[in-house]
């Protein structure tokens, strides 16, 4: 687990948010940009997203959420989702042994249905094996897309003359005990939320850095956080 001295990077502990979530974007033009297959930049974003969960283990944040795979992302061409299906099977076996170190505990959200009997038993796996886990919780969204868990939600509604509320619909969806985001990171430096979190972010802070999710590391995050903990939160208040 890295150790980052919080004061030394001018950051206030108890103004830390307590969910941060990110967009990794930019593994394809990572790779293009070096003129390398695309799964070498999915394969070195990889290495982002372990330094990403430990510098988070580090600081004392709470919850992090990765947007892993996306429901439209199965639309990409089959040799680059094969590839993707492959490293997401390899690193969730790999990688629990550094998770339980850490004390991370890991959550899965998206329709994992579609994914083979293969991965979702190292889903399985690796949720069984950290949910004893107390310190960072990380969610991995999979096969997700915030307008299916709208729907996905309403779905499980039952009852025609069942009252719905914003609290009672939280209940329904994918992972109802996960705290709204206070910050959502994302890189590439696009302007758009992709279909992540429609519902959660109402209020969510948005911090986007033209920086390639491969290039992503703790100085990235360290300068994410100064940049959240300038901001002024209302929530609608004045």
């Amino acid at each position: 687990m890295k150790n980052i001295n919080i004061e030394e990077h001018g950051l206030i502990k108890n103004n830390l948010p307590i969910h941060v979530a990110v967009i990794m974007d930019g593994n394809g033009r990572w790779a293009t940009q070096r003129k390398k297959p695309i799964v070498d930049g999915h394969t070195q974003g990889i290495a982002s997203v372990r330094e990403m969960v430990e510098s988070c283990g580090s600081l004392g944040i709470k919850f992090l959420t990765l947007y892993t795979f996306s429901e439209e992302n199965w639309q990409r061409p089959p040799a680059e989702i094969k590839a993707i299906l492959t490293l997401l099977e390899k690193h969730l076996e790999k990688e629990l042994p550094e998770l339980n170190r850490n004390n991370v505990a890991v959550q899965f959200i998206g329709r994992l249905s579609k994914f083979p009997p293969s991965i979702k038993q190292r889903m399985d796996k690796a949720l069984t094996s950290t949910s004893h886990n107390t310190g960072l919780q990380l969610t991995l969204a999979l096969s997700y897309s915030g307008r299916a868990e709208i729907i996905d939600a309403i779905h499980k509604i039952t009852g025609p003359t069942k009252r719905i509320t914003e609290n009672s619909f939280r209940n329904y969806l994918y992972a109802p005990k996960l705290p709204d985001p206070d910050l959502l990171i994302r890189t590439s430096g696009e302007q758009r939320v992709s279909n992540f979190f429609l519902y959660q972010l109402a209020y969510t802070e948005i911090y986007t850095t033209p920086i390639l999710w491969p290039d992503f590391k703790t100085p990235a995050l360290i300068e994410a956080l100064q940049w959240y903990q300038q901001r002024n939160r209302r929530f609608g208040r004045r």
